[in-house]
């Protein structure tokens, strides 16, 4: 059932329910000469945490001509120790000053006894750390000012503990926080390789109202010893499978801002841009059948 997304929009240039690209330092140049070649972008916050500076000066430079959407890394929005201020502080500060219309952050820890560990880490889905993280989550919005979006991460190993499905972990976020869903696409293909469940009952269990975002990116098969596991690298061209699921997506959910991502081995910049096309083809295709659907 299509439904329309919670107001998860913040001051700011809105962001389109069009395809958008990860926009990341080394194309800046190809991205400027070309004129700005996409009809919004996202960019890691924690890149632009900076007081000035030519890195922070391209931003304001695109952010005067396209919608800019700020997604976090750092947050860790699962730490059992409390968030780190000074990093909120900083957020805040980015954000009064770009005013990007999405914020986002994953469902995932990378800080313990103030040490910070370079990876966005698992959750156990229990009561408690539902719990822990609604705690962080009201603690952020209210720092930051803003609504934030949260991403379903991908999976690689599955926990004992684990009393909660991840669809209704992100659903119970929601209900108590305000908070929307960030709904990575890829994530869910390859956490169900994984993990081994099905990825379109995955879809069929978020609710549509609470999705503001999708993202879309390429990742690695590994084997390792016997086993063969999916690795989310960002670092490829979105698969078949993931195309078939996202439109699938479409389909239930309906069309939302969609974003390619690309962090790794990073290609010429007119290839994320025929990436956002066949996704924008795709929201295309969703919008027909919901206009068929609808004088039906």
């Amino acid at each position: 059932m299509l439904g329309r997304p919670a107001d998860t929009s913040i001051r700011g240039r809105p962001i389109p329910e069009t395809a958008g690209i990860g926009l990341r330092e080394p194309h800046m140049a190809a991205f400027f000469a070309g004129g700005m070649p996409a009809t919004w972008v996202e960019v890691h916050s924690e890149n632009y945490m900076v007081p000035g500076g030519p890195r922070l000066a391209n931003l304001e430079r695109v952010r005067r001509d396209r919608p800019v959407s700020c997604h976090g890394v750092g947050l860790s929005l699962g730490t059992a120790g409390g968030l780190d201020h000074a990093h909120l502080a900083g957020l805040r500060a980015l954000f009064d000053r770009v005013e990007p219309g999405l914020v986002s952050e994953h469902l995932s820890w990378s800080v313990v006894d103030g040490v910070y560990l370079n990876d966005l880490l698992a959750l156990a889905y229990t009561e408690e750390s539902l719990d822990l993280t609604r705690r962080n989550i009201e603690t952020a919005q209210e720092a930051i000012g803003r609504p934030l979006l949260i991403e379903n991460p991908s999976s690689y190993i599955d926990f004992a503990a684990t009393e909660i499905s991840e669809p209704e972990f992100l659903t119970e976020l929601g209900r108590h926080t305000g908070c929307g869903i960030l709904l990575d696409v890829n994530n869910v293909y390859v956490s169900s390789r994984n993990m081994g469940f099905d990825p379109y009952r995955y879809i069929d269990a978020i609710p549509a109202e609470m999705v503001g975002q999708y993202h879309l990116a390429g990742h690695a098969e590994v084997d390792i010893g016997a086993e063969q596991m999916i690795i989310d690298d960002h670092g490829s061209q979105v698969c078949q499978a993931v195309w078939q699921l996202f439109d699938y997506t479409l389909a239930r959910i309906g069309p939302r801002p969609t974003l390619i991502e690309w962090d790794t081995r990073l290609p010429e910049l007119r290839v994320l841009l025929d990436e956002a096309r066949l996704a924008d083809e795709a929201l295309a295709r969703a919008r027909c059948l919901c206009e068929v659907s609808d004088a039906g």
